[in-house]
């Protein structure tokens, strides 16, 4: 079956997946979600490794590789890496995620490729970087996680650093290489020209850190851990009701004063210790327990709409299946659904982003490996019985 579009948007672009794991397979999707005609090129059967990201019928992999197409190559041999030269030649985009040093000893680094492919935009994904001390350190998330500082500023005070509870590290230098790659592919309209284009795990925690960061850089400051509450806007966090924690913000004097009156405290407005900004820093921890010790009286529900009706932010903390029983978010159509012929019906979370006249969907579910193999090596010009060949030999 060719190429099934997702979406209007990219379905001129052909992407060469060469990536393993998450960050990269992440990129990749977002390019697939959109349209682009992404293809897998994985290792054949009788040489792969234990499969990643649960195995291939799990349901990570099924999240990460929908809307894909696969092929199987054995880039071991010439032969496979002759076949992915002539899949490259027909695609405008090229994701790897090797270790540095990896695509040049196989000759399908950027340079090489370029030679003949002028428009090709290549795309790398690394632990650390292309270069460095570090360079050919294998990076994995929770590795990027503790050396960006995010670690340190994650978790209850005194209690040591914490990871967060997803693959925060992968999931953004996935989606920081797929903008990089947008990027580019505009550029590419004025000037005729591809280019290389690189990140890391690493990298993109940093950027990640975002005012943590500019805390230190411009003020030299080193930010701690704050737990559940925000680190310098005070009331702001986790917060416990009658019947469980919610979460709250108080941004700014005016939404201070309507959380007051909400709450049954109008005299904190005036109340020397928390009156503004700086003294509910001071005593955030005597503000915190006096804000705890009124919502005790009544159930999370109740304060969520006063709070809310009285424009002071606040929402319940739900766990996964409590996410998809909020009516917004079943407004939203965040959960798509798609067939697959190897699981039947499945429901995945699609974009984040909603393109009206060119949406984003799930046209196919994830493959099977080196399930497209045939036809798309037909439709880069190789026949029936070149291919028996190459089959025969294990290069594909």
């Amino acid at each position: 079956m060719p190429h099934i579009p997702a979406s209007a948007a990219l379905a001129r672009f052909r992407v060469i997946d060469l990536t393993q794991v998450r960050a990269g397979p992440t990129a990749c999707r977002q390019l697939a979600d959109w349209g682009a005609d992404v293809i897998q090129v994985q290792m054949p059967d009788h040489m792969r490794g234990d499969d990643t990201l649960g195995g291939q019928d799990g349901s990570d992999y099924q999240y990460t590789h929908r809307n894909k197409r696969s092929i199987t190559l054995n880039l071991k041999e010439p032969e496979g890496i002759a076949m992915l030269k002539k899949l490259i030649a027909s695609a405008d985009v090229v994701v790897e995620n090797f270790r540095p040093d990896v695509k040049y000893r196989l000759g399908i680094d950027y340079e090489t490729l370029s030679k003949e492919h002028l428009g090709l935009v290549y795309a790398s994904i690394s632990g650390f970087g292309q270069t460095g001390p570090l360079a050919q350190r294998p990076g994995f998330d929770q590795i990027a996680q503790g050396m960006s500082g995010l670690m340190s500023v994650t978790g209850l005070p005194g209690q040591g650093p914490m990871r967060v509870g997803i693959p925060i590290a992968d999931l953004c230098a996935g989606i920081f290489a797929a903008q990089g790659i947008l990027v580019a592919l505009l550029e590419r309209d004025a000037s005729g020209k591809g280019q290389w284009l690189h990140t890391s795990l690493l990298e993109s925690m940093i950027y990640m850190m975002d005012f943590q960061t500019s805390r230190w850089l411009i003020e030299g400051e080193i930010p701690k851990q704050a737990g559940n509450y925000h680190p310098t806007s005070i009331p702001t966090g986790v917060y416990k009701a009658k019947d469980g924690y919610m979460n709250i913000a108080v941004f700014g004097s005016k939404i201070w004063e309507r959380f007051c009156d909400i709450l049954g405290a109008p005299e904190w407005v005036t109340d020397e210790r928390y009156k503004d900004k700086q003294g509910r820093s001071i005593n955030r921890d005597s503000i915190n327990a006096e804000i705890n010790r009124r919502l005790a009286a009544q159930d999370c529900a109740y304060w969520v709409e006063r709070f809310n009706a009285g424009g002071v932010a606040c929402g319940l903390i739900n766990d996964v299946k409590g996410v998809f029983d909020e009516p917004q978010v079943q407004h939203l159509g965040i959960v798509k659904e798609v067939v697959s012929k190897h699981h039947g019906l499945q429901h995945l979370v699609g974009q984040p982003v909603q393109l009206e006249r060119t949406p984003s969907t799930v046209s196919r579910a994830a493959p099977k490996r080196g399930e497209h193999s045939e036809e798309i090596l037909k439709e880069i010009g190789m026949s029936s019985e070149e291919l028996a060949v190459l089959k025969s030999k294990g290069v594909y």
